[in-house]
């Protein structure tokens, strides 16, 4: 017979307010999105077209389709955004949920788009990269 572990009180307790840390600062970083949308996404398709990740015909294009995903970020729900992230959720220890997001959505959505030639990489390089950018403009 297996035993079934139940927390006492104040583990509960503990558990739920790190819990509820967790989720104020990652609806913290969501928020924030907003105010940066275009500083941003700007650096960030700089930076991805410098450090060579991407190989594209348009800074632009790359540079709106960035911008359109932050936007899309900020208007989701908790199921969207989880849904997203999903396959990279392990990628890091502690991911920064947009960096996460958006290293998603470069190797998932972005690769497809008609002026990105190719993603050369890793997913944990973008997810450096990405990372470095967005914790310039958004506070943990």
């Amino acid at each position: 017979m297996s035993k079934t572990f139940r927390p006492s009180k104040g583990e509960s307790r503990i558990l739920s307010r790190i819990e509820s840390s967790n989720e104020r600062a990652r609806q913290f970083a969501i928020q924030q999105t907003k105010n940066v949308l275009e500083p941003l996404s700007n650096a960030l398709a700089m930076k991805l077209i410098e450090n060579k990740l991407i190989h594209t015909t348009s800074k632009d294009d790359i540079e709106s389709q960035i911008s359109a995903s932050l936007e899309k970020l900020t208007r989701s729900d908790e199921f969207e955004i989880d849904y997203q992230i999903a396959p990279l959720r392990a990628l890091v220890r502690r991911p920064n949920i947009v960096s996460l997001y958006l290293t998603a959505f470069v190797v998932e959505q972005l690769i497809n788009h008609r002026s990105v030639e190719d993603i050369y990489g890793s997913d944990e390089e973008i997810y450096i990269c990405i990372n470095t950018q967005v914790s310039k403009y958004i506070l943990r």
